[in-house]
């Protein structure tokens, strides 16, 4: 038994200096491209994805000064969550089942995908619940995958008008996932496109603040940066 906690102690302070290695690396990485673009490093959010990391890995990396956690799984957030406190802050990053939306709304501070009215209009009487007012992001599909959630870039302005009616909601900007491919310059386009999108929107409905980005993950999160994300959802570069 007491070998076993030894290692466990071991294998902790293992992974505590490779998170802060690799923290150290991603934010001279962000500072290098923000640097490159005119941009301040301050305005990108770094959210540390915790889909494949535990609890306990969640802890260490709170401890090297990451505030922001994303993950995908509703199940998966309130263990997550109860491994930190003070000023924490969780987004719910992966695809939202209506059903869910009673879990994850009293947990989060950001729910990065929003593609439906149906399920906006159960966050609205959610968060309705507890006082709340929900910040959400609408996840765009600009890719066009078929693979992926997300509106049609024509559908989102009649999505927006639509949801100006519900209560206790908070649309902050919007959210897209590139496709995992080489191709740089495809991957640009597609972040660009949603910037522009956002710009349009923005004059669309001025009385919204449609000022979030959240789009790059850690295969493209520099081209993500360089065409004005303000969210970056990062797992791998990490935890890896």
């Amino acid at each position: 038994m007491i070998t076993m906690n030894f290692l466990t102690k071991e294998k902790e302070n293992e992974n505590f200096l490779k998170y802060r290695k690799n923290i150290s690396s991603l934010k001279k990485d962000i500072e290098d491209t923000c640097r490159n673009s005119g941009r301040s490093p301050e305005d990108i959010t770094i959210i540390a994805a915790t889909k494949y990391v535990g609890p306990e890995g969640v802890a260490l990396v709170y401890r090297l000064g990451i505030n922001d956690f994303g993950e995908n799984r509703s199940d998966e957030l309130t263990n997550k969550k109860k491994a930190i406190s003070g000023d924490s802050r969780w987004h719910f990053i992966g695809h939202l089942q209506t059903r869910k939306a009673k879990i994850v709304v009293p947990l989060v501070k950001y729910i990065h995908s929003i593609d439906s009215l149906k399920t906006l209009e159960k966050v609205g009487k959610e968060a309705k619940k507890i006082n709340k007012i929900q910040k959400v992001l609408i996840e765009v599909n600009i890719s066009g995958e078929q693979t992926k959630y997300g509106l049609d870039m024509n559908q989102v302005g009649s999505f927006i008008s639509d949801s100006l009616e519900i209560k206790n909601i908070e649309i902050k900007g919007f959210m897209t996932m590139a496709p995992y491919t080489d191709d740089i310059k495809h991957v640009r386009k597609i972040f660009r496109n949603l910037r522009l999108l956002k710009e349009e929107m923005s004059r669309s409905f001025t009385g919204l603040d449609l000022s979030e980005l959240s789009m790059g993950m850690s295969n493209d999160f520099q081209v993500a940066i360089e065409e004005g994300a303000t969210m970056i959802r990062v797992g791998s570069n990490i935890f890896k």
